[in-house]
């Protein structure tokens, strides 16, 4: 006998509810093409004023999460940039300074006095004052060494020195070019990301390309400009040691020094120490707020390393000017008072709310490790994706109602139970799109085609099962239930493969195979919720009516 529980019955008319609800924002809002203002409304999934407009209609306690439209589609800004690995070398050679010279004073009585000199930016040059004491020197300097993890497994050391003459140079190893090449990139790669994530836009393409290169792709941001804007911030900020404050821009640093200017006080020059005591690579936090005066600040706190280092230059250099360097800009001199041993302080200057708020957003997402070239920059306007949008509208249209018309004329009654589940699996589909946030591109639209096309194929196996069911003289009622029992194996099968293909293309894919993948995957879970239970339940509730003796399908 045809039996479905009352609480399946209640179940699976919400979940058809539901997911109905959650789609029902994308039919309600209508898309247009992006103002000038969209970028501050794209966190909020509203596009336009028209569709803010549209959204004071909108009952709030309704769902209102819409599906992002791709860069294909919504139009936006394209970026192909080049890391420039070799920036982190010069950076590296500068940190390791003072650790070299550190040890080296400890062997003055081997190798004389010291002195660094110019050399290239990937190379640190020492010169000592007694060349009998070499060995010692670059033994010295080797024991500073770390090893470095290879692909192979083989353990290389990070640096190289080798003595010219009475110089001792020292140099990254090529096994640790590679590793810094790659880290520098995937760290390139995750700064981006948040700095896109910060400002709101919603489902960025980025992703690497080659050794040194990033794509990136972000739909609804206004231009290329725009979005260099937002990526192409430096914000290195580090904590240098002030040596002099003066007003000639001209004024020659000694060796390990350097000339940066105020960044409010007009005229005002500072020679600091190169060689930072605390970089913004070890700042956890950093927040908007205001100093005792009420003005605006920026908070901020170091991890454990960097507050340990803090601290102990706090300790030892109180009375003493402190720089905090943004972008080789000094924003902020104060003189150390006390000790502070906790790790956080604060960032004083002549900031706007709205530019403290910026700073600690760029401090929050970090610091791009290495310079940054855009080889290609594009503005995609909205036209050509609306082009594809409405050529999508006409191909989904035509196979659904072929799709419709065919199972209408082939299966009578049950064919139009079965469309009836079609129009609910396409809202579902939608449904599903929109709670997850996913993004839609031209082969996603494609992939929403397939799935009308193949959302009738489990519909088609129970209704041909059924039929040869009615022929062994079965009555209506097992007819129908050996019908769906025995298509059920066949249905899974076939669904099952497929889904297995689109979870595949969606772990190995990227861009537009993913918004394929993602369509197909979901329109493949709704197929079979709605022809396994929607049309059964439908069937049974019209038979439970009926009563009909002899049934046609």
């Amino acid at each position: 006998m045809l039996q479905i529980d009352t609480w399946k019955r209640v179940l699976i008319w919400s979940v058809c509810v539901i997911g109905l609800l959650m789609a029902l924002p994308n039919a309600f809002y209508t898309r247009v093409e992006q103002s000038n203002d969209a970028k501050a409304s794209i966190e909020l999934g509203i596009d336009t004023p028209e569709m803010q407009a549209q959204a004071a209609q909108w009952p709030n306690w309704l769902p209102s999460s819409l599906v992002n439209l791709g860069l294909d589609l919504r139009g936006g800004a394209h970026l192909l940039a080049e890391v420039k690995v070799e920036d982190v070398y010069e950076s590296r050679m500068e940190a390791m300074w003072p650790e070299i010279r550190d040890a080296l004073r400890d062997e003055r009585a081997t190798v004389g006095t010291i002195r660094k000199q110019e050399s290239a930016p990937d190379e640190i040059r020492v010169l000592i004052s007694q060349p009998e004491g070499m060995s010692r020197a670059l033994e010295v300097v080797r024991g500073l060494a770390r090893q470095v993890q290879t692909l192979t497994g083989v353990g290389a050391t990070d640096i190289e020195a080798r003595a010219d003459g009475n110089t001792i140079v020292v140099q990254l190893s090529e096994a640790e070019k590679l590793a810094s090449d790659d880290r520098t990139v995937r760290q390139a790669l995750e700064i981006i990301r948040r700095r896109i994530d910060e400002v709101g836009t919603r489902e960025p393409t980025i992703q690497r390309q080659g050794a040194d290169r990033i794509l990136i792709q972000v739909p609804g941001i206004g231009s290329a400009g725009e979005l260099k804007e937002i990526i192409g911030t430096t914000a290195q900020l580090t904590f240098n040691s002030v040596v002099n404050r003066g007003t000639d821009p001209d004024a020659v640093p000694g060796i390990g020094q350097e000339v940066v200017p105020s960044i409010d006080e007009n005229g005002v020059y500072y020679i600091i120490e190169s060689a930072p005591v605390v970089t913004g690579e070890e700042l956890v936090d950093a927040q908007p707020s205001f100093d005792q005066n009420g003005r605006p600040a920026v908070s901020f706190r170091f991890n454990t390393s960097g507050a340990r280092k803090f601290g102990d230059y706090t300790l030892e250099n109180i009375g003493a000017p402190f720089a905090i360097v943004l972008d080789d800009e000094v924003i902020s001199a104060p003189v150390i008072q006390s000790h502070i041993p906790g790790g956080s302080g604060i960032i004083t200057g002549n900031f706007t709310v709205e530019e403290s708020t910026n700073l600690a957003v760029l401090l929050r997402a970090g610091a791009l490790p290495a310079g940054m070239e855009f080889l290609e920059e594009r503005t995609i306007g909205p036209e050509l994706g609306q082009d594809s949008i409405d050529a999508g509208k006409v191909a989904t249209i035509v196979a659904f109602v072929a799709v419709l018309t065919f199972m209408a004329l082939s299966y009578g009654l049950f064919g139009i139970f079965a469309n009836i589940a079609l129009i609910i699996n396409v809202g579902l589909l939608f449904g599903l799109l929109s709670l997850i946030g996913a993004t839609l591109t031209l082969p996603g639209i494609a992939g929403i085609v397939l799935t009308v096309g193949m959302a009738v194929d489990a519909n088609v196996l129970i209704f041909e099962r059924i039929r040869e069911e009615l022929k062994s003289a079965r009555g209506p009622a097992r007819a129908i239930e050996l019908g769906y029992e025995k298509a059920l194996s066949a249905i899974l099968d076939a669904n099952v493969t497929t889904f297995i293909t689109a979870v595949i293309l969606f772990a190995m894919g990227s861009g537009p195979v993913r918004g394929f993948a993602i369509t197909l995957g979901l329109g493949i879970l709704t197929s079979v919720f709605t022809a396994i239970f929607v049309t059964r339940l439908m069937i049974v509730m019209w038979f439970e009516r009926r009563r009909p003796k002899m049934i046609e399908v």
